[in-house]
């Protein structure tokens, strides 16, 4: 079972770029297809963003397409997320998820493990 733990959430003016980072511990990330999803307040968890477990494909929201790139480094066992030109309306809490499936959806049920979520803020 993979531990998931989120970091690089703060406050950013519009415009500006945050790194998210997804440290994972107790199996390999490379065992797993990972996600990002966020959660504005009062709505639900969203998809962001995917990496297949072989890390040849990702998948993005059209929301995102061409602002934020998810990436992974094995050797950090890490997955990232970089997120550029951000707005306004990306506030939200960020969350990385986890399975085992090579192809998941962009649902959250799609996703076994979740970490404990990142606050990101975009000022206007």
């Amino acid at each position: 079972q993979v531990q998931l733990v989120e970091s690089g959430g703060g406050l950013v003016q519009a415009g500006g770029s945050l790194r998210l980072s997804c440290a994972a511990s107790g199996r390999t990330v490379t065992a797993y297809s990972m996600g990002w999803f966020r959660q504005a307040p009062g709505k639900g968890r969203a998809f962001v963003a995917r990496l297949s477990r072989s890390g040849g494909s990702t998948y993005s929201a059209d929301s995102v397409k061409g602002r934020f790139t998810i990436s992974r480094d094995n050797a950090k066992n890490t997955v990232y997320l970089q997120m550029n030109s951000l707005k306004p309306e990306d506030t939200a809490t960020y969350y990385c998820a986890a399975t085992a499936r090579p192809w998941p959806g962009p649902l959250p049920q799609d996703y076994d493990y979740w970490g404990q979520g990142t606050q990101v803020t975009v000022s206007s």
